[in-house]
């Protein structure tokens, strides 16, 4: 199946994952209870999961302190990235925090739908720059010492991020304290 010329495929999640699902022999969903972590730092993950239902989190700790990295909720696809491209030990967390339902997209299968057609290759590394764009976004934010900045770049850039995922996993992301948080969405 050729998706070329099919421009929403090219940046929607759902079509992509449902693409690659016809190449996963024995599709797979998970069902994480509220605050379950999906793998533990330290654990090879090279799984794609494709949100039915719910939201995650994505965040590393230092002994003491954990820090959110990334969000998913209905719709989105998540990775653990660096071991996802490198086959290694992840140095993140994958934790459910609400009930959530994920299908299991292996990488065999998206290595089997990348060579099916050259277009999902391309689409494949569409996907790709759109998060490596994201990340770029991400690190100007951290960079950004305003408080009230780096809210509103969040909200403007992602708005139904302040819908799905809690005040406190917010404010965690965006460096600040709960507090500040609450004071900024109040102006």
């Amino acid at each position: 199946m050729s998706y070329s010329n099919n421009k929403q495929f090219l940046m929607n999640p759902v079509s992509f994952a449902h693409a690659i699902l016809q190449f996963e022999p024995d599709p797979k969903q998970i069902l994480l209870s509220r605050n379950e972590l999906l793998r533990a730092r330290n654990n090879i993950n090279t799984n794609i999961y494709f949100i039915e239902r719910g939201s995650i989190r994505i965040f590393t700790e230092d002994g003491t302190t954990e820090q959110n990295i990334r969000f998913g909720y209905k719709h989105n696809i998540v990775v653990l990235m660096d071991s996802f491209l490198s086959g290694q030990p992840s140095s993140y967390f994958l934790q459910a925090l609400k009930q959530t339902t994920l299908t299991v997209i292996s990488k065999t299968a998206l290595t089997m739908f990348l060579s099916h057609h050259p277009e999902n290759a391309r689409t494949w590394q569409a996907l790709l720059e759109e998060l490596i764009l994201q990340l770029l976004e991400r690190e100007k934010d951290l960079l950004t010492s305003s408080p009230a900045e780096r809210y509103s770049r969040l909200l403007k850039r992602s708005p139904q991020l302040f819908q799905e995922i809690s005040n406190r996993h917010i404010a965690n992301y965006l460096r600040m304290s709960p507090e500040t948080l609450s004071r900024l969405k109040k102006h």
